[in-house]
């Protein structure tokens, strides 16, 4: 395996000549303009001699100046024409005393967002739930950090950041930070607030919240946030959230960023939940009511030590972020609930995740690897469960071969320990894990590591999992599929009698696996099991597509509403894509959409016109 550490999603300088050691944000918020304006200062280490420049990453940032910040000596920049991709090159000259190994200097960029820029979203009021005040937020992942900062804007660069940042008076700004304080504004209208973010982190994890927030205790370290209509359901939905932190602490060691905090989120934002240092940002499609869907919080608490801590070095990498967590937040699962089944029966639902995402790109799709290469290709694009499934189910393989699942989580905290506050490639992991497992030598020969890395499609070998959870789920989907019209009488409200949540999930994933089901079947289904009404955000989903797939024209409306008011890409983009398959509601599907586009976020609003083949400038 080549050990790839070049980034080729970023323009910036490359990081053996020039690294960003910390950043200082002073910002001004405005609602009005939907921009922030003010200036940010790079510290800077020079690596190599004769480097005269620095490249940052930008995109559709107004440059009005960039200074020595030390000597204030006016510095000559040029803002190179933009690529589709990747964004523009900020092009600054280093002072003459910066140009030498081992020198540094500050560099003051002025600087002001676009109102389109591709990290924020700017909310009016009546997009909010409470309906009186505007709201911001961010999301920077994989490349969109660029688009609020000039900067390094790969996860091979990591700096701790302070910042201010001034907001209308009435309102609250959370960063993915320690809160610091608070400082008076020559504006009575407004206020500011002080941040600190002590651990290095990469571009991509800078985070900035406004609105119209309350928090709630729900933890010695941690808080709930949200509008005031969310805040108190967010407070017993997430009260697991210690027991999850002290699970993953005995995991991995130690939890380094003091405070964790949950920010419950419009329903606008694009993912599940997103891992910011000291506040994850969580979809409110996670207020299922009885803490079914709290799993998703296991899954950020783990990047906080795989993926935050650890970081992959570049976004082909990705499932070092993401297999490594996925990986270990079922152990957290499985542990809170005191059996390894449960985690077995995880790893069988995440299977159906992978299968779906191959099919939708293709059994040879180059996006289907372990290790995609991302050439000239916006990371989004390339965006699926791929990392999370694939990496994880050979980190599971891997796990079995060693024979001892003691020894390979001992692996794992030893594996965090040495790579803490590093950026790595794949090869530096592999290189660890043979080092760590000399004894296992001749195990690891049989493990076909090309194919794994570089092979499209499904695993190339997939561990034998505990089916004891799943076993219900497949006998209830079978007679489901081997029904005639006079059975389906036989079917009633007692069939889910002792199926968990995450069961019923499971019966609806395999239903999709199958082939389509008769309109009348799914009409019966809806009587018997009561879909239709159901708060669960993750059976509605899947119960939108049984009855699309099966052709049930009575969905459609219901279908177009939900993939409109999610944005949550997961349920967005296979409800947009299954509408637009089907001939009855394809011309609804994108006349909905472009009705609703502007309520979207940026990410959503961009990936599903791909889907729907709009144009995105129409």
């Amino acid at each position: 395996m080549a050990d790839r550490r070049v980034d080729p999603c970023t323009l910036s300088t490359p990081v053996d000549q020039i690294v960003t050691t910390k950043l200082n944000l002073d910002w001004d918020v405005d609602f009005e303009k939907k921009t922030l304006s003010g200036n940010v200062k790079l510290d800077v280490k020079i690596l190599k001699d004769g480097v005269g420049k620095l490249v940052l990453d930008t995109r559709d940032l107004s440059i009005s100046g960039v200074w020595n910040d030390a000597t204030n000596e006016k510095l000559t920049f040029a803002l190179q024409d933009p690529n589709q991709a990747v964004g523009s090159a900020l092009e600054i000259q280093l002072p003459s005393s910066a140009q030498q190994k081992e020198s540094s200097c500050c560099i003051r960029i002025e600087y002001q967002t676009s109102p389109s820029a591709s990290a924020l979203q700017w909310l009016n009021p009546a997009q909010t739930v409470g309906k009186k005040q505007p709201y911001l937020f961010s999301q920077c992942q994989a490349i969109h950090a660029r688009s609020l900062i000039p900067c390094q804007d790969t996860p091979s660069v990591k700096a701790p950041y302070d910042a201010k940042v001034t907001v209308p008076r009435d309102l609250v700004a959370l960063m993915s930070a320690v809160r610091s304080g608070e400082e008076a504004c020559s504006d009575s209208a407004k206020k500011t607030y002080c941040f600190e973010q002590k651990v290095p982190i990469p571009s991509y994890l800078v985070a900035i919240v406004v609105g119209a927030l309350e928090s709630r205790d729900i933890g010695p370290r941690s808080r709930v946030w949200s509008e005031a209509e969310y805040v108190e359901k967010g407070k017993e939905e997430f009260s697991e959230t210690e027991t999850m932190l002290q699970t993953a602490e005995a995991l991995l060691g130690p939890y380094v960023w003091g405070q964790y905090d949950l920010l419950i989120l419009p329903p606008s934002f694009p993912y599940g939940g997103m891992e910011n240092p000291c506040l994850t940002f969580v979809t409110p499609t996670l207020l299922a009511g009885d803490k079914s869907l709290a799993s998703v919080v296991a899954h950020e608490i783990s990047h906080s030590w795989t993926g935050n801590l650890v970081t992959n070095c570049s976004w082909e990498h990705m499932w070092l972020n993401e297999g490594f967590t996925v990986f270990v937040e079922r152990k957290i699962l499985g542990r809170m609930k005191g059996s390894e089944k449960e985690r077995h029966f995880q790893c069988i639902g995440g299977q159906k995740d992978l299968r779906q995402a191959v099919e939708t790109f293709g059994e040879s799709h180059p996006y289907t690897h372990l290790l995609p290469l991302l050439e000239k290709v916006d990371p989004d694009d390339a965006f699926s469960s791929i990392p999370y499934e694939k990496g994880s189910t050979f980190l599971f393989y891997l796990e079995t071969l060693v024979g001892n699942t003691d020894d390979f989580e001992a692996f794992l905290r030893a594996y965090i320990e040495k790579f803490k506050y590093q950026s790595i490639s794949t090869q530096d992991w592999k290189d660890f894990l043979f080092s760590y497992f000399q004894d296992k030598a001749s195990v690891f020969n049989e493990v076909e590591w090309d194919k794994w890395f570089h092979s499209p499609g499904m695993c190339p070998v997939l561990p034998k999992f505990d089916t004891t959870l799943s076993d219900a789920c497949t006998k209830l989907c079978d007679r489901w599929c081997a029904a005639d019209f006079m059975e389906l009488e036989e079917f009633g409200a007692s069939d889910l009698k002792g199926m968990s949540t995450g069961q019923v999930i499971e019966f609806l994933s395999q239903l999709l696996l199958k082939p389509a089901l008769s309109e009348l079947h799914i009409h019966s289904m809806g009587s018997c099991y009561k879909f239709d009404d159901t708060g669960n955000s993750e059976i509605k989903f899947r119960w939108l597509r049984l009855c699309i797939k099966a052709g049930y024209a009575k969905i459609i409306p219901k279908a177009i509403e939900y993939a409109c008011k999610t944005g949550r890409l997961k349920f967005a983009r296979p409800l947009f894509k299954d509408l637009y398959k089907w001939q009855k509601s394809r011309q609804k599907a994108v006349e909905a959409f472009l009705e609703n586009r502007e309520n979207m976020h940026p990410i959503t609003a961009t990936m599903v016109a791909k889907d729907l083949e709009v144009d995105t400038q129409q």
